[in-house]
């Protein structure tokens, strides 16, 4: 496993011991003076991360009684890690990578091992939704979320399938949510209003965020948020001082989102947000591979524009006076579109526009459009030492998939490579949640999606296909007191093939294509001990054990190196393949008091082809990350210091790597460890409210590392900061 592995184990647990121990101890005082520490009271003191609302998983609850792997990022993590992309934001969140690259058009995900940058169908394995929205893209080199993490003040990830019976089927790696603000989280209490103005700087390099942002309440019933951000960064440097090609940027996003109350407890909400990036002379491969060596340069330059819509309108009310009724209803419009011009592609090879088997490289619009709809509701039921909370609903997406091309003389034609065409799914689901003496909670639930992939006639197919796919699931939680309580979990699962992996028109469709499948468990317990060092203080240790059984793959004929095509090539095919297990295990620590908090999450993952026994490439190394910081109340200052471990792949991963791509390639990287770290200064009182100060350093020793799931290296030492002003009016 590993030094890294074996200390961070041996860490991690001892802090297990150290909280049962401190928890026995907590507990017979308590006994000895008749008084319970209670989750009630530790509430009325400090929060910690696994003590975080979690509002994504059914009845809202605490993290750490949640019979699943979640975690939670709040406005304040997101303001103190200056982030410049989303996936500076999840990054330190156990069991979760971004995999492709730091590029603003390469973002992707990895939970648990699902996710790579060149697998088929991985933006289909993590769900992503942004208020409630489905977000997906998939295009080859490229990533699959465009937006601007200033526009969010929450992030909720729900690690492994158990998440498809709330989200739809699929979700193999897990549900990743975005919130954007609200207008209420700026105003104060007795004000109309706030204008927000924020600047940002890093030198690493010349990266800028200018940023305005307007809440007016007009009456106590409604309010309305209006924000701005410019963002934009030159190439950035490495550790060793080399420049990474196309990290630059420049990008504008916005927010504008209303809310209204309806009746006595209704509230509607209505938000549109824009991400709007030109980039020209940029390499083409946001994301690399091995036909380029595992780098982006070997695909030339393209100039591309980037546009990310979402407008949402949803509406919810809890009838506080009717247990029968607690309505959630939506409605969401996608569109995320890449305007693509000038591509040089790769000349030494023969690959521009214009030659067949290179339509990649010619003008070309692409987009995903997608209108769906939600609708759920919650019933209630009490008994004296009893309660159950029953959650049904239906949701229906409609996504349309395009691909506009340009020959050299303008003229359009079917791009074979990104086939058009229509994807329609409808699912019901049902979840209860039977909680019996504030102890035992048990979550059955079962979900069924009818889903019908049709091609459009620009793609010279006629067939479409339909399928359905069931999500079942039983989850339980018991709480032996406030301070331990065991989990665990059993949740089945199935991905539909994309309208990529279908209508490829290269050779011929993959009709025969099977659904996905995956089996998954978990179980785990978690610790709690309250007033351990000072009155209002808390710690909390969670531990998850998982195991996820995988069956029929599907992976591109070229991915697998075999020739399944039509015409025996295999190019632009799909064909299901062998069973693969993933497993391992999460560790979460956390705690809080007036005057010092740290974090600490620990990683093992390994996954294997059940067939062949070889490691999965697409599973990083296991990871230590941990937080220690401290704060001084009377002056409002808050530090810390964040550091990663990370162990290298095991030989036989590398040797797996190396067979299956190209052994020039750079994809799979190396150990390291990185350490940056922060200081915020937020005055409450005084002339000086309203401001906020936010300095950081990452990397501070300037390594030069990779993560395992990149193509280039990451960023050297970077200096950060950041000054924002409220006014109240």
């Amino acid at each position: 496993m590993g030094l890294v592995a074996r200390n961070s184990t041996v860490l991690l647990g001892g802090a297990a011991i150290a909280i049962v121990a401190g928890t026995m101890q907590v507990s017979a005082q308590d006994a000895a003076t008749g008084e319970a520490v209670t989750n009630e009271q530790d509430k009325q003191g400090r929060v910690t991360l696994l003590q975080r609302i979690v509002v994504g998983a059914g009845v809202e609850k605490v993290a750490i009684d949640t019979p699943q792997s979640v975690s939670v990022v709040e406005q304040e993590d997101i303001d103190l890690e200056q982030a410049t992309t989303v996936g500076d934001v999840l990054r330190g969140i156990p069991g979760v990578n971004t995999v492709g690259s730091d590029r603003v058009f390469g973002q992707g995900f990895n939970i648990r091992g699902i996710g790579a940058p060149e697998a088929a169908g991985e933006e289909g394995r993590i769900i992503v939704t942004v208020d409630g929205a489905n977000k997906y893209y998939e295009q080859y080199r490229m990533g699959g979320l465009f937006t601007d993490p200033e526009l969010f003040k929450r992030v909720e990830v729900l690690r492994g399938p158990a998440s498809s019976t709330l989200y739809g089927s699929g979700a193999l790696g897990g549900v990743i949510n975005f919130t954007t603000k609200d207008a209420a989280d700026f105003i104060a209490d007795g004000a109309n209003g706030a204008v927000r103005l924020k600047g940002s700087f890093n030198d690493n390099k010349n990266g800028w965020l200018g940023s305005a942002l307007v809440a007016h309440r007009f009456s106590e019933r409604f309010d309305f948020l209006l924000a701005g951000n410019y963002r934009s960064a030159d190439p950035y440097v490495t550790g060793n001082g080399t420049e990474i090609a196309s990290s630059n940027f420049e990008a504008w996003s916005g927010l504008a989102k209303a809310t209204m109350k309806v009746g006595e407890e209704g509230t509607l909400r209505a938000s549109y947000q824009q991400w709007d990036s030109q980039a020209d002379d940029q390499d083409y491969a946001q994301i690399g591979g091995p036909l380029s060596g595992g780098s982006v340069s070997g695909f030339g330059t393209v100039d591309r524009h980037v546009i990310d819509r979402t407008a949402v309108l949803s509406y919810e009310n809890p009838f506080s006076d009717n247990d029968m009724l607690n309505v959630k209803a939506s409605a969401s419009y996608s569109r995320t579109s890449v305007e693509q011009t000038n591509a040089t592609g790769i000349p030494s090879m023969g690959f521009v526009c214009g030659v067949p088997g290179a339509e990649t490289f010619c003008d070309a619009d692409y987009a995903y459009e997608t209108w769906q709809f939600n609708l759920e509701n919650t019933s209630e039921w009490r008994g004296d030492n009893w309660e159950n909370f029953l959650t049904y609903g239906w949701q229906t997406a409609y996504q349309v998939r395009s691909a506009e091309a340009f020959d050299p003389l303008g003229n359009p034609f079917n791009h074979p490579h990104h086939p058009e065409g229509t994807d329609l799914k409808t699912g019901l689901f049902v979840q209860n949640e039977f909680i019996w003496d504030d102890r035992l909670t048990l979550i059955p639930g079962i979900r069924v999606d009818w889903r019908r992939l049709k091609p459009d006639e620009t793609t010279g197919l006629s067939d479409s296909t339909d399928d359905w796919a069931v999500s079942p699931k039983i989850a339980a939680h018991y709480k032996f007191n406030d301070n331990f309580a065991v989990f665990g979990s059993i949740a089945h699962t199935e991905r539909f093939p994309t309208l990529d992996e279908v209508f490829s028109t290269t050779f011929a469709p993959s009709y025969g294509l099977k659904k996905e499948k995956s089996n998954s468990y978990e179980a785990g317990f978690a610790v709690s001990a309250f007033d351990l060092v000072q009155p209002g203080d808390g710690i909390q240790f969670k531990t998850t054990g998982f195991y996820n059984d995988i069956s029929d793959l599907i992976v591109s004929c070229r991915t697998a190196a075999r020739l399944c095509g039509p015409d025996g090539s295999y190019f632009e095919h799909y064909m299901n393949i062998d069973a693969a297990r993933i497993y391992g295990a999460e560790l979460e620590l956390a705690y809080d008091s007036d005057y010092f908090f740290a974090n600490a999450s620990y990683t093992h993952t390994i996954g294997k082809n059940k067939d062949t026994g070889d490691y999965l490439t697409s599973v990083a190394p296991h990871e230590l990350a941990f937080t220690l910081g401290g704060k001084v109340p009377q002056h409002d200052l808050k530090f810390g210091w964040k550091a990663r471990f990370v162990s290298g792949p095991q030989d036989k991963a590398r040797r797996s790597s190396e067979a299956d791509w190209a052994s020039s390639s750079t994809r799979f990287a190396k150990a390291f460890d990185v350490h940056d770290v922060f200081v915020s200064w937020t005055p409450q009182e005084g002339r000086f409210r309203g401001w906020e100060v936010i300095g950081g350093v990452d990397n501070i020793f300037d390594t030069q590392y990779k993560e395992f799931l990149h193509n280039e290296a990451s960023k050297g030492r970077t200096f950060k900061i950041t000054l924002s002003k409220q006014f109240d009016y």
